[in-house]
């Protein structure tokens, strides 16, 4: 991956590596956590054989630098900065794709700036920065788990992660709660999970969504018009959001599509790589 720098709209330095060997145009891919680094995105299982990936480290987070104005790292103020790279990047147009928390800015970004997108990607995304709750059904989910051996220690990290008031209070669940987050605990997720700390800013994970309330009757309304097409990108295993959440969520969007991955849990691509980049290849080439 080649690592490359621009100045945000405040001055503020950010990073962004360009992965892939895909061709024009490129795929901005906007990382979630809230607060990690892009590089848990990896290649996307593969994408980037198709697409050449543009993955920006959120400000404050990975190779970028951290605002002065810790305030600046809240969602619907980095929908900024997503501007900034496409202005640096000389796109009119472009195509989106955000997972988890970067789902939520990929949302608030197509509300603000509709004309800029031609696709937009929501894989395993947040619903929260419109106002939709993202663990509908979620206790089914749960209960399909019940027999897997590390079902009885990441049941209660689970709910005390659900319960947490900050992101370093759930922090210390997290590791008996992560295999809850992949649709297979292997060698491969465990050593995805474990990189989260080192890869995570605590600072930028706080300042996320402290302070921001959506106006959900506006955003819908935005959003409704929104010519893009859109892929919502489920995991049948994953708990944030649920695949019946995605379904739910799929009707904010006037023309949307809801793939649901089978076994696969938050990090699809990891789950079943060759499904994943099917999926949004398909979507794109359409």
């Amino acid at each position: 991956m080649d690592l490359h720098f621009f100045t945000s709209y405040d001055g503020t330095e950010l990073a962004y590596r360009v992965s892939g060997d895909g061709g024009a145009p490129p795929l901005v891919c906007l990382p979630g956590g809230p607060g990690r680094a892009a590089a848990y995105l990896g290649d996307l299982g593969g994408l980037g054989a198709h697409r050449t990936l543009i993955l920006p480290d959120t400000r404050g987070s990975g190779a970028s630098a951290m605002p002065a104005d810790l305030a600046t790292c809240r969602v619907d103020r980095l929908v900024a900065d997503v501007e900034a790279l496409r202005g640096h990047l000389g796109l009119e147009t472009f195509d989106l794709l955000g997972h988890s928390a970067g789902g939520s800015l990929a949302q608030l970004y197509a509300a603000a700036h509709p004309g800029r997108l031609r696709r937009l990607v929501l894989v395993t995304p947040s619903f929260a920065s419109i106002g939709l709750p993202s663990d509908t059904g979620a206790e089914e989910v749960l209960r399909s788990r019940a027999a897997e051996p590390w079902y009885a220690r990441a049941l209660p990290a689970y709910r005390a992660v659900k319960a947490a008031r900050s992101f370093e209070e759930a922090a210390a669940h997290r590791p008996a709660f992560e295999p809850l987050m992949y649709g297979r605990w292997d060698a491969a997720a465990r050593a995805h999970a474990a990189a989260d700390p080192a890869q995570r800013s605590l600072p930028v994970s706080e300042a996320f969504y402290a302070g921001y309330t959506p106006d959900t009757e506006a955003l819908a309304a935005r959003l409704a018009r929104l010519a893009a097409p859109v892929l919502l990108l489920a995991g049948e295993r994953d708990l944030w959001p649920t695949a019946a959440a995605a379904a739910r969520a799929a009707g904010v969007f006037p023309e949307a599509e809801l793939t649901v991955l089978p076994g696969a849990g938050h990090y699809p691509w990891l789950d079943d790589a060759a499904a994943f980049a099917a999926a949004v290849t398909g979507f794109l080439a359409r």
